[in-house]
């Protein structure tokens, strides 16, 4: 790398060991760059290497990628065998080959195995590239991918992101400002913030994801309320803290929020989704993961009535304390306005504290406040983005144990189970 010198921050992406890497990053932040010196090492250093740079459309990525990368492959004596110029093909001395692409024919990019691909502005290409054409041209060489972009709103860049901010699968993701990245000045930031509304401004400079508007939980900005210091509620041999489980029993998805307290704090650690489930599903798979912890479930306060998805005689609630479980409830559901106004207490109060924060492994819940809106011109939670469910869970415990709104004495007074 010492002819192609590169930021803290891109250091940490190049030496990144996961398969599939995701970058999230602001305009002019030197996101693009740091694919095109991997491309250039990789080629150099593996014979028959077969590298794609892909951006959201063929003229779009040769505009943007195709000069600096011809200008780093001249930096090594002898590295090039051939440019080609109307297929943005490079050569390299050792039969590896490096190629830009546009995304937007996606049935053009079907074709031999890949080693490597980077995906440029990838927010702003079609879905079905990757799905349908790239990523089965990785698998017969095992080969690896960066996805960088801006965002552009709650699209699949999203969900890519949430999946390697999960860290699983071999997927990892990695998030940086414009003004992190070190290119743009001061003075120029200073400048776009004068011109651009708020929204647009933190989509464009501080790689936020934005909904174009109505946003039920406002108050969540990832960067306060969203942190890998929240740490494991368990230390083997030693008790730890009781563990609280918001629950919501809708049986499509069957969601849960699994947290603690750190004082008077809830620190979020684990959301978990089950598709087609029901409460007996639910509850036996946080048993599992959980067997020797004390477990306490806030939950939806209708489980105190008999479910048609539960043996006779059975409701969501005495299933709960069959598996051990202790259930703390108001006996009436509170108004949804004032839980969620509660929530939003505890993400962020008026004196800009917050008592609320989520480790990036939560990333159902995340993508649930970051992304759940109101229905246009209402105060109706739009239930079709299907993003309510896992919100409900939250909502449930922070209203039952972190209450800002009512009276905990108040409340226990009232408490069921």
């Amino acid at each position: 790398m010492m002819q192609f010198p590169l930021s803290d921050i891109q250091c940490d992406i190049y030496n990144d060991p996961a398969r599939f890497r995701v970058v999230v990053a602001g305009r002019r932040s030197g996101k693009t760059h740091e694919s095109l010196v991997e491309h250039v090492l990789r080629a150099i250093a593996n014979p028959g290497h077969r590298g794609w740079h892909v951006g959201p459309t063929y003229r779009q990525n040769k505009r943007i990628a195709w000069k600096p990368l011809k200008a780093m492959a001249r930096q090594g004596r002898g590295w090039i065998k051939k440019i080609n110029e109307s297929e943005l093909l490079i050569e390299w001395f050792n039969g590896a080959e490096t190629q830009l692409l546009g995304a937007d024919d996606p049935d053009s990019l079907r074709g031999p195995g890949l080693d490597f691909l980077t995906m440029d502005e990838f927010a702003f290409a079609r879905k079905e590239a990757w799905t349908e054409a790239l990523r089965p041209m990785l698998s017969d060489r095992q080969g690896s991918a960066i996805f960088a972009t801006t965002p552009a709103g709650y699209n699949w860049a999203y969900d890519l992101y949430l999946r390697g901010l999960e860290g699983r699968d071999n997927w990892s993701s990695h998030t940086f400002t414009t003004a992190e990245g070190g290119i743009v000045t001061d003075a120029e930031l200073a400048e776009a913030r004068e011109d651009l509304d708020e929204r647009t401004y933190r989509q464009e400079y501080e790689a936020s994801f934005e909904a174009l508007s109505g946003r039920v939980y406002d108050m969540f900005v990832r960067k306060f309320n969203c942190t890998d210091e929240v740490a494991d509620p368990w230390v083997k041999g030693q008790p730890g803290p009781e563990l609280l489980v918001g629950m919501d029993f809708n049986v499509n998805p069957m969601s849960a929020v699994l947290a603690y307290k750190a004082g008077d704090e809830c620190h979020v650690f684990e959301s978990l989704e089950i598709q087609t489930s029901n409460t007996e599903e639910m509850a036996r798979e946080i048993r599992n993961r959980y067997p020797e912890r004390e477990l306490v479930v806030c939950p939806d306060p209708s489980g105190k009535s008999r479910k048609t998805s539960a043996p006779i005689g059975q409701t969501d609630y005495t299933i709960l304390r069959s598996h051990g479980f202790k259930v703390r409830a108001p006996k009436a559901a509170p108004p949804v306005v004032d839980r969620i106004n509660n929530t939003q207490a505890m993400l962020c109060s008026a004196a800009g504290r917050r008592r609320l924060l989520v480790h990036p492994r939560a990333a159902r819940l995340i993508r649930g406040w970051d992304g759940l809106t109101y229905k246009e011109g209402t105060s109706q939670v739009d239930k079709t983005l299907g993003l309510d469910h896992i919100c409900d869970a939250a909502d449930y415990l922070l209203w039952q144990e972190f209450n800002v709104l009512v009276d905990r004495e108040f409340r226990q007074t009232k408490m069921v189970g």
